[in-house]
C-alpha cells in the first residue's frame, strides 16, 4: 500500500510516501515544496496544489494521510494551514484518494510512543522505522513522513475526512 503523509503550510508543505509492505514499511519519495512569500496567496495555493497534483498522478497513492488543523495562538498562521489542507483535500478528491486526518498527538504517539515528543524525537524515529541513511530534513519532510507512519500503524483506520 502507498501512503503519503502530508505536512500542510503555505511556505514548506512536507510530503512523504511510503510503501507498506505487511509490517514493513519503506520510504518512496519525500521532502519538501517551498512557495515565496513575494508571491499573493492564491498563486502559493496554486504552486502548491499544482505540485501535489503532479505528484499524486505520477505515484497514484492508495491514501493521503494529513495533518488534522492545530489551532494555535496565531490566528494567521492557522488560517494559513487550513488554506493549504484545503488544496491538499480537494486534490485528493480530484483523484478519487481517500483521506484520513491525525492529530499531532496521534502522530508523535504512533512514531515515538509519547504524546509529548519534541521534533528531534520524531526526527530520531522516522529516520530509524523507514531505515534512511540521513535524517529527513526540513521538518515538515520529517513531520509528513511521521503522519504516513502513523497511518500505517493505525489499528483501526477510521475515515477522517
Amino acid at each position: 500500500m502507498l501512503i503519503l503523509g502530508i505536512d500542510p503550510g503555505t511556505a514548506i508543505m512536507g510530503y512523504g510516501l511510503i510503501e507498506k509492505k505487511g509490517h514493513n514499511l519503506k520510504a518512496i519519495e519525500y521532502g519538501c515544496w517551498r512557495t515565496s512569500s513575494d508571491l499573493a496567496m492564491p498563486y502559493r495555493l496554486e504552486i502548491l496544489y499544482n505540485r501535489l497534483e503532479n505528484f499524486l498522478l505520477k505515484y497514484s497513492p492508495e491514501v493521503l494521510a494529513v495533518e488534522e488543523l492545530f489551532f494555535n495562538r496565531n490566528a494567521t498562521t492557522a488560517i494559513a494551514v487550513g488554506q493549504a489542507r484545503g488544496i491538499v483535500l480537494l486534490a485528493a478528491a480530484r483523484n478519487n484518494i481517500e483521506v484520513y486526518e491525525y492529530t499531532p498527538l496521534q502522530v508523535k504517539q504512533a512514531v515515538v510512543g509519547y504524546g509529548k515528543a519534541d521534533k528531534h524525537q520524531i526526527q530520531f524515529m522516522v529516520r530509524a522505522l523507514l531505515s534512511l541513511t540521513e535524517t529527513p530534513k526540513p521538518d515538515d519532510t520529517a513531520d509528513a513522513l511521521a503522519i504516513a507512519i502513523c497511518h500505517a500503524h493505525s489499528q483501526h483506520q477510521l475515515r477522517g475526512i
